[in-house]
Formats: C-alpha cells, sequence, structure tokens
C-alpha cells in the first residue's frame, strides 16, 4: 500500500506540473538554481535562449518536485543524469526508462554545445522521437572528457556524420573537455556556474556499469532545490 501511495503521489505532482500554469513571476527567471545534493551544492543558471525549457525547469523547481530523487545515470567521464520521478521511492531496477507522459519541444540553438558542465535535456532516441523533444523532468550535466585532436578527428568521422567541429569548439574540447558527440542533438538550458566539484564527486561514485544502466550502488540523492539570487561566476 505505501509503494502504492508513492506512485498515486509521483503521479499527481507530474500531473499538476504539466496541467497547471505554475506562476512564474518574471524575476523567478532572473534567479540561480541553487540544487542540494547528498554530494554538496550546484549552483545552476538557466538560459533564456531557451524559454520553454527554462520555464519548465522553474515550474519543477517551484514544485519542489525534484527533492529526494536520486541520481540514476553515473557515466564518469561523460554525464550524471536525474529527474526519473520513480527514483522518489523504491523503484525498480529500470530507472530512467519511464518519462513523464509530456515533453517538452526541442529548443537546440547553434550556439550551444556540450562542453563540461552543461546541463541539458534527457529524450528518447531518434528512432522514436526523430522532432528530438525533450523528457519533461529528466535532465543531465555534462562531467565530460579531455579529447586530444586525433580522438576528436574520430569522433568527427564516426559519432558525427562527418560534420566538422569548429576550431574554438575543438580548443574548449581538448582543455576543458565536454561530449562533443551530443552536439545539435540534445537542447542545452543552462550551466553549473558553482559547484563542478560535485559534479566530480557525484561521478566518481561506483556504479553497477553498462550491464546495470549505470546506476550508483549508493543512492545520490536531490535533497533541496530552489531558486536563489543570481550569483557571481
Amino acid at each position: 500500500m505505501g509503494k502504492i501511495l508513492l506512485s498515486l503521489i509521483g503521479i499527481l505532482v507530474i500531473t499538476t506540473a504539466m496541467s497547471q500554469d505554475i506562476k512564474l513571476r518574471k524575476k523567478d527567471r532572473k534567479k540561480d538554481v541553487m540544487m542540494v545534493t547528498d554530494s554538496g551544492t550546484i549552483i545552476l543558471r538557466l538560459s533564456d535562449s531557451t524559454p520553454l525549457h527554462r520555464d519548465n525547469f522553474l515550474s519543477l523547481v517551484k514544485l519542489h518536485f525534484y527533492e529526494g530523487i536520486s541520481f540514476h545515470r553515473v557515466i564518469r567521464g561523460f554525464v550524471i543524469q536525474a529527474g526519473d520521478p520513480k527514483t522518489k521511492g523504491n523503484g525498480s531496477d529500470t530507472l530512467g526508462i519511464r518519462n513523464p507522459s509530456y515533453t517538452i519541444p526541442a529548443e537546440i540553438r547553434q550556439s550551444f554545445y556540450h562542453k563540461r558542465g552543461v546541463l541539458a535535456a534527457a529524450r528518447t532516441g531518434d528512432n522514436v522521437n526523430p522532432q528530438k523533444r525533450s523528457s519533461g523532468t529528466q535532465f543531465y550535466i555534462i562531467h565530460g572528457r579531455v579529447f586530444t585532436p586525433e580522438i576528436l578527428d574520430s569522433v568527427e568521422t564516426h559519432r558525427m556524420g562527418g560534420k566538422k567541429i569548429s576550431a574554438d569548439r575543438r580548443q574548449v574540447y581538448q582543455t576543458l573537455g565536454g561530449a562533443p558527440h551530443l552536439d545539435q542533438n540534445y537542447t542545452i538550458f543552462g550551466e553549473v556556474i558553482r559547484g563542478m566539484e560535485v559534479v566530480d564527486k557525484i561521478a566518481a561514485t561506483q556504479t553497477t556499469g553498462p550491464q546495470g544502466n549505470n546506476k550508483p550502488l549508493t543512492d545520490i540523492r536531490i535533497t533541496e532545490v530552489k531558486l536563489i539570487r543570481r550569483q557571481k561566476k
């Protein structure tokens, strides 16, 4: 009965986020998001260039939707991912599969790319989602890795269909790092402005590996998320 009640509560929260017009104030859109986790605090800044994703995320923050959710997919050198409502309870061993019943139209911007620290929306694959619509709640933060010029050449050929990475972005991927093969395929809607050391800590946790969907062996939960006065970078 307890698990059923938790599931019903989760569905109610999602339905509320989907059906009600959360009252966002103008000043809400000028605030940063403080995300407190078991591993420390991350400060996120959302982009005004992706207003649909920005407002959706802000609405979920104001609903306290993310509080109690865990990072269900962690891959060192790649991403940390959260937002699956099933992780609020015990859930099952197929975390990350079920998404809320609403999606967000893609807001993929040519000027945005997957450098270390960006915040982006997860989504289902092109085979069922050719419009690249985003999950209503699932997001990821790029942990990333540093690439050599030779590996970037290989990424262009084998992961990007021959598309070229610009010289300035190659420089970022060779120094700061990131995940270039994701570029122009997912909506980036913000970035970490403080707390990358927390992302590093989460990314370093032990997981089940690919055979277990890269689930952390010990849950890493989001304990508090709220809007705060904009911080200096």
